[in-house]
């Protein structure tokens, strides 16, 4: 049993060994860093050193909150492309109210096709999973659930482009902050 417990920190799986897939080069440590410090934790890999989660406590107590802070820029600078965006439309077509709905409707729709809809395009033809079991994995990220029951990059039998774990850590950083402008909008609106 303590063979099989060493194997697993080893990366060797019953599924197969994942040794191969470079779970700690640069993608795989930064997509490590963002799910850190956006405490969506899948459970895949976590230090296995003290001094490994001694460093893991003291970047998440500085990351998480500067993470937050970087998410609520980020949603600003998102709401507020949208307040200009509605603001041009008032002033080239003298629209009040129509120009604020419709852009805020804009705003929604293009959120959903770029964090919700179209990655589990993207999702299905790098992992092989399904559009359901991607748009799963989307809604599960971005909202920070992280269950870890699908996690991207983890197949040692499908081979990974490099951009692949870096652009999908932006990808949940940027739908993260989408995603809770949505929930602000939800919230504004149920209060």
């Amino acid at each position: 049993l303590q063979g099989i417990i060493q194997a697993y920190k080893g990366g060797i799986t019953l599924q197969g060994n994942t040794t191969n897939l470079g779970r700690w080069d640069f993608t795989g440590s930064f997509f490590f860093s963002i799910s850190a410090v956006t405490t969506i934790g899948y459970g895949n890999l976590s230090p296995s050193t003290v001094a490994g989660r001694i460093f893991c406590i003291l970047f998440a107590l500085f990351g998480i909150p500067l993470n937050l802070v970087l998410l609520n820029e980020i949603g600003q600078l998102m709401l507020l492309g949208v307040q200009r965006c509605a603001h041009r439309l008032e002033e080239v077509f003298h629209w009040q109210k129509k120009a604020s709905f419709l852009v805020k409707t804009c705003a929604l729709v293009t959120g959903l096709l770029l964090f919700l809809l179209l990655p589990p395009l993207l999702f299905s033809d790098k992992e092989g999973w399904s559009y359901e079991e991607g748009f799963y994995y989307s809604f599960v990220t971005l909202s920070t659930i992280g269950f870890g029951d699908y996690v991207i990059g983890m197949n040692p039998d499908r081979t990974y482009p490099g951009w692949y774990k870096n652009v999908i850590s932006l990808w949940i950083l940027f739908g993260m902050a989408w995603l809770a402008l949505v929930i602000k909008f939800c919230i504004n609106f149920l209060e």
